[in-house]
């Protein structure tokens, strides 16, 4: 029997000090899927009560950031006078295009009991097209996304099209997204056609065609298989993917271009001070790091 996996991604875990980050893309082993060219699961965790979440300021090019909470809830600022408090089952989609700065912190109620950290954020790559785009930035509510119901599924489509329901998310390019929840014994085809899929299981136990799935590991499905994923006692997991992307792309800290010279001109914009300010939140920044987490074909 053909394996409906084509690969599997091990995460590389950073450990921020109350709560863990898990990140699959960018690899050497795999540089995209679709669109999505960089994937972190976050938590589950419970921050001290009164600490922050304290992303400073730091900016982004040529790519979308997608924000996604499981729980917990983070306010969102950015350069173009955003403010906006993200909770449990909505979509941040912020596209930097030519160049975008924000900021996430916990809002006050949440560091007052002690901030819950759950979720995902993921970038996508920017067409050739729209990498030089105006920013821009929408957030669009749980009860705005199809949700899929069956018996022991619920599945809420975060982008494109999906068992036969759209999402009204801005796609920049061919793009699939949803969160799957299984309960047990629930069982659920993945019908998406998309050139390129991956699953990560984010909870509970889970399998595609009665292969396991380990926690925060992305498989890579193969080209043309239509498999199901099913859980015994109940699970939780992200589908992602979408077309394959036409051109090459590079990454390097907060920056995604279709060439080094883009990274290069970003990284000196921020060095010089000549990215927008954060309205709200301009009293700090985060430097550009020696040595970068996030590196990829730079």
């Amino acid at each position: 029997m053909t394996s409906p996996i084509s690969l599997t991604l091990s995460p590389t875990t950073h450990d921020l000090g109350g709560f863990r980050v898990r990140r699959v893309l960018p690899q050497k082993a795999r540089a995209m899927v679709g669109p999505f060219i960089f994937v972190d699961e976050f938590g589950p965790a419970q921050l001290d009560i009164g600490r922050d979440l304290g992303v400073r300021p730091h900016p982004h090019i040529g790519l979308a950031t997608v924000t996604y909470l499981f729980d917990g809830a983070i306010d969102h600022r950015d350069s173009l006078g955003t403010f906006q408090t993200i909770r449990p089952g909505e979509v941040n989609l912020m596209t930097a295009g030519s160049g975008i700065v924000h900021s996430e912190r916990s809002p006050p109620a949440e560091m007052a009991r002690g901030a819950a950290m759950f979720g995902m954020q993921t970038w996508l790559a920017l067409p050739d097209a729209l990498e030089d785009a105006e920013p821009a930035f929408e957030n669009v509510g749980a009860d705005a996304l199809p949700r899929i119901e069956d018996t022991g599924v619920s599945a809420r489509i975060i982008m494109g099209t999906l068992w036969g329901q759209s999402a009204p998310t801005t796609c920049h390019s061919p793009t699939i997204y949803a969160d799957v929840m299984l309960g047990a014994g629930g069982s659920a085809p993945i019908d998406s056609e998309a050139d390129e899929r991956a699953v990560m299981l984010v909870d509970g136990d889970g399998a595609l065609d009665g292969i396991p799935l380990e926690p925060y590991r992305l498989y890579l499905i193969a080209p043309g298989s239509k498999p199901r994923i099913d859980s015994i006692t109940g699970g939780r997991a992200m589908l992602l993917g979408g077309g394959a992307f036409g051109s090459e792309r590079h990454i390097w800290w907060n920056f995604v271009g279709s060439t080094n010279e883009r990274i290069r001109a970003a990284a000196d914009r921020w060095n010089a001070g000549d990215f927008p300010m954060v309205p709200g939140d301009d009293e700090e920044f985060i430097p550009i790091p020696e040595v970068p987490l996030t590196r990829g074909r730079t």
